[in-house]
């Protein structure tokens, strides 16, 4: 037998893995990146081998000169587009020469070593998303300058959010301007909320797409990368099968474990094969940090200071920063890095600069080292680092942390989120600062300054109130807790505690922590009257109108304190803007003085803000020209300054706008459209839905209608947010009213009803109160019917309400029809569907106009019914309202009237097939209603459910109910229902 031992004096040749079983993983990858622009995202466990592999293909291709290479480091907290950042810094010499916009100039606070070579910095935004995407917009500019074709991001599971919402924004371009992306990060590591999730989702027409997982090598794949380390000699099968079942066939730990058994002389050559020594006896290290600590033991104590130093570091590191780290002179620590690099275990990622080859490698010997000895490398570390300009504030901020230097770990902590929140990146900012506040021992004054510093990035964060936001409360409230805080600092907390717990959805302890803070306020007016505005604000919480316009009129005592003709117009604009919420006629006095642009940007974005309130007041009050007048205004200023929040709000309230006023074309489309764009935002993606809802009711969609409204409803309760629960309240009530469900009805309007009694604010009755009163009148509650009506006309006394007024004359003449006063009710119905006609709103105008009908039927004039109705039923289907156009086509028959057939589009026959409205009614067959059941639930007669129900049978060749429901379940006849519904 022929055996070679592979001993410390005559060790196999060991060589660096070649690369092994990814020939069709090359192919797939080098075609997508052949075709740009294209986004390939590769994604696999740590150690699978996806740098190696992007690695040859950018070989492969020959990309690299057109190429920007980004790696995220595995930082507690990612460093705002540091990944970015550093790979333009280390692209770009010098700038000079390139052909750069005015825009480059946002680049500035990124680049500070290029200032005296960038344009001058642009005008601050005021709104953070806006700042964000301009600066995106400069950074995409630099990348198109450099001619880079292919943006490579390394590891993204560790990026920042701003990083990843940078190559959205890159993914996003056309294609012609758009460089490819070519993106891996580990998929355990990512949450279902992650941005790399959008990458490829999200792409525009004629970008190419790939996603790839990387598996693990197989067994005969395992056995050649060892044996290409080994001489490109064979390994005995068994050695394979047990390196494969060990090691699960991930490259890093295969090649760590084969460097092990190379240092160990552990390795034979036995008849051509490689085998190891003793299979049974020793066993091969099951991870990576096994291996890596017991090669680093065998390296000379200069070696391992590097490496303990580099694990230390985490990130590309200059060998002068190494040196002080490790607390070696410059040539020692050369020598250590030669003998490091030499093992494997060190790899040089640019000329001078070096970390370890794989992360795993570098995180075991991070966790090897003694806590004292860790403290002091870091400290050393972060001193050494302290002296770099401009200097790594997050680098700085986690090594003085870990070295217990608490004063320069807040101080560089508080520049790091600084220069996140500069960047748009909140979120981050908001980490850094809740670890502040929760581990350090933090002064009085400081602790209120940062608390109050993370209450406004979280306020100016683009997520919605998630996990981070709830954190951050208990974070203040945990803080407002301590003992030596004086009155002034609580207050610095509690104004913004205030305005994250109205998001959060505690109204009522919003109240009390903003009414805490206004009397230590005195110091900054401006911020006493924001606050006191809030207080006034009728958004939520048991206080009636009364206490509102207490906090507003004292907000107004310290107009003559403001210091700008800015803060004066911003503080009247958010009180007539409150005002109108509270139904208070001197609103419309204070609005008459305001303007609709303004000079500055930062005036431009406050004016925008303050004209999109007065819009979503107008359209309470039903003043719909002043609220077209002003949302107009607002959406000019919302483009020009990119405030793209603003503008979905603005958009939302437009679409709102046109569903009042019957512009009913293309409106689901564009509600579904902005829900889309912004679903982010719950308060965006609720409105859309309430629109969808009212959309889906009028054209009959009744179990879609109910799922939006019951969706907005429980949200806004959630929330506290008591007007929102008004609108949503009555459209369902509206649903049970129609199934004959009173009680229902009367049960979803208790709260909302007296919520609005309770708080006084009338002018939000223009949905609830008509349709609570028709519930009171149907189950015979006239007196209770007669009260509320009451107290909603004193609620409106001296007020110009034009919408709340017309829902006022429809209660009035919906009492005089339960009372038996036809002629009453109909002039009362006639003169409330004038007022709705007058706004206009269409919709509700012939709602009323069909109650008028059945008034005019009730009093004994049936041929003036018959005349009024088949008008109504003309324009709700020229409207749009199929389903209410369905209900009135059914009572001209009830009243012996012929009613036309009007073609909706769509196919205008049905032949054998049955028809929507058969197919309801063999549903409900089928579920075992009645015909009389049926009836209720469709508002149908059962004089029409039976024809519908012989229709059907006819169609399905039965003759019995029985045999209908057999034979509609074997047909399949329901797969049929959405595309019917769809195209009738």
């Amino acid at each position: 037998m022929a055996e070679r031992l592979a001993t410390a004096d005559d060790p196999p040749t060991l060589a660096a893995p070649s690369f092994v079983g990814r020939g069709r993983e090359v192919a797939a990858l080098s075609d997508a990146l052949a075709r740009p622009p294209a986004v390939v995202l590769v994604e696999g466990e740590p150690g699978i081998g996806k740098s190696r592999l992007l690695d040859e293909v950018l070989t492969a291709t020959a990309t690299r000169s057109t190429t920007l290479m980004a790696v995220s480091p595995p930082l507690r907290h990612s460093l705002t587009l540091g990944p970015v950042v550093d790979a333009l810094r280390q692209a770009t010499v010098q700038i000079k020469g390139l052909e750069l916009s005015a825009l480059a100039g946002a680049l500035r606070p990124l680049f500070p070593e290029w200032s005296q070579t960038l344009p001058p910095p642009p005008e601050p935004l005021p709104d953070a998303g806006a700042a964000q995407h301009r600066l995106f917009r400069a950074l995409a500019e630099l990348v198109d300058a450099l001619g880079v074709e292919l943006v490579v991001l390394e590891d993204a599971h560790w990026a920042d959010d701003v990083t990843l919402e940078f190559l959205l924004f890159l993914a996003a371009r056309q294609p012609a301007g758009a460089p490819s992306l070519l993106v891996s990060y580990r998929p355990e590591e990512l949450t279902d909320q992650s941005l790399l999730l959008r990458l490829s989702s999200r792409l525009p027409a004629g970008s190419t797409q790939l996603r790839m997982a990387l598996a693990p090598l197989d067994q005969p794949a395992t056995a050649a990368l060892v044996s290409s380390m080994l001489d490109s000699e064979p390994i005995s099968d068994e050695f394979a099968r047990y390196l494969h079942e060990r090691t699960a066939g991930v490259p890093l730990v295969l090649e760590e474990s084969v460097r092990l058994l190379h240092d160990r002389a552990d390795l034979v050559l036995r008849d051509g094969q490689w085998v190891r020594l003793s299979v049974h006896e020793l066993q091969v290290p099951p991870t990576v940090r096994d291996s890596t600590r017991e090669r680093v033991g065998r390296l000379s104590s200069v070696a391992q200071q590097v490496l303990r130093a580099a694990a230390v570091v985490s990130e590309p590191a200059a060998e002068s920063v190494l040196a002080a780290t490790a607390g070696l002179a410059t040539r020692s620590c050369q020598a250590g890095i030669v003998a490091a690099a030499a093992s494997g275990l060190l790899a040089e990622t640019d000329p001078g600069r070096w970390r370890f080859r794989h992360r795993l490698a570098a995180s075991a010997v991070y966790e090897s080292i003694p806590s004292a000895e860790r403290s002091a490398l870091h400290l050393r570390a972060g001193r050494a680092l302290e002296r770099h300009q401009p200097p790594p504030v997050a680098q700085l901020a986690r090594h003085f942390r870990a070295a217990g230097e608490t004063a320069r770990w807040a101080h560089f902590a508080e520049l790091a989120a600084g220069r996140s929140i500069d960047s748009g990146d909140h979120s981050g900012a908001v980490e850094l600062l809740i670890e502040l506040l929760r581990r350090a021992p933090l002064p009085p004054a400081d602790r209120s300054r940062i608390a109050a510093t993370a209450a406004s990035a979280t306020l100016a964060r683009r997520e919605p109130v998630d996990e981070l936001h709830h954190e951050l409360v208990r974070t203040l409230r945990a803080t407002l807790d301590s003992p030596d805080l004086t009155p002034q600092q609580q207050a610095e907390i509690r104004n913004p505690l205030g305005r994250l717990l109205i998001n959060q959805g505690e109204a009522e302890a919003a109240l009390s922590e903003l009414a805490q803070a206004v009397t230590y306020l005195d110091r900054d007016p401006m911020e006493a009257a924001r606050a006191m505005t809030l207080l006034g604000w009728a958004y939520a919480g048991p206080w009636p109108a009364s206490t509102h316009l207490r906090w507003l009129h004292r907000a107004a005592e310290l107009l003559p304190r403001l210091r700008t003709t800015a803060e004066r117009r911003s503080l009247a604009g958010n009180r007539a803007a409150a005002l109108l919420m509270l139904g208070e006629q001197e609103a419309w006095q204070v609005i008459a003085d305001l303007p609709t642009d303004a000079a500055t940007s930062v005036e431009r974005h406050d004016v925008c803000r303050i004209n999109t309130n007065i819009a979503t007041g107008a359209l309470i009050w039903g003043r719909y020209r002043e609220a077209r007048e002003r949302l107009t205004a607002a959406l000019a200023l919302a483009d020009a300054e990119d405030l793209v929040r603003l503008r979905y709000n603005i958009l939302l309230e437009l679409a709102n706008l046109d569903w009042f006023t019957g512009h009913w074309d293309g409106l689901a489309r564009r509600a579904s459209e902005l829900a889309q764009a912004d679903r982010d935002r719950p308060s965006t993606s609720l409105a859309a839905a309430r629109l969808a809802g009212r959309l889906a009711a009028a054209a009959g969609q009744w179990r879609t209608a109910e799922q939006r409204f019951q969706e907005v409803l429980a949200e806004a309760n959630r929330h506290g947010a008591v007007h929102d629960t008004v609108e949503p309240a009555a459209a369902l009530a509206r649903l049970r009213l129609a199934e004959g469900q009173v009680d229902r009805a009367l049960r979803i309007t208790d709260e909302p009803i007296r919520a609005v009694a309770t708080k006084r604010t009338w002018l939000w009755a223009v949905d609830i109160a008509p349709t609570r009163v028709t519930a009171l009148l149907a189950a015979g509650d006239v007196d209770a019917a007669t009260r509320l009506v009451r107290q909603f006309a004193r609620g409106l006394h001296k007020r110009d309400a034009p919408g709340p007024r017309a829902a006022l004359a429809v209660c009035r003449a919906a009492l005089a029809a339960a009372t038996g006063e036809h002629a009453r009710a109909v002039a009362g119905f006639a003169r409330a569907a004038r007022a709705w006609e007058a706004l206009p709103r269409p919709y509700e105008a012939l709602l009323t106009r069909e109650r008028q009908a059945e008034a005019l039927f009730a009093g004994g004039h049936p041929e003036s019914g018959r005349e009024l109705l088949s008008q109504v039923y003309e324009r709700l289907s020229t409207l749009g309202a199929r389903g209410d156009s369905d209900r009135v086509a059914q009572r001209l028959r009830e009243h012996g009237a012929v009613v036309p057939r009007l073609w909706r589009g769509g196919r205008k026959g049905y032949g054998d097939r049955l028809s929507p409205r058969e197919l309801e009614v063999v549903r409900l067959v089928v579920a075992g209603k009645t015909n009389r059941e049926i009836g209720r639930i469709l508002v149908k007669s059962p004089a029409t459910v039976d024809q519908q129900l012989r229709s059907a049978m006819r169609k399905l060749g039965v003759s019995s109910r029985t045999a209908l429901a057999v034979s509609a379940v074997a047909a399949g006849v329901f797969a049929e229902e959405g595309d019917a519904e769809s195209t009738a």
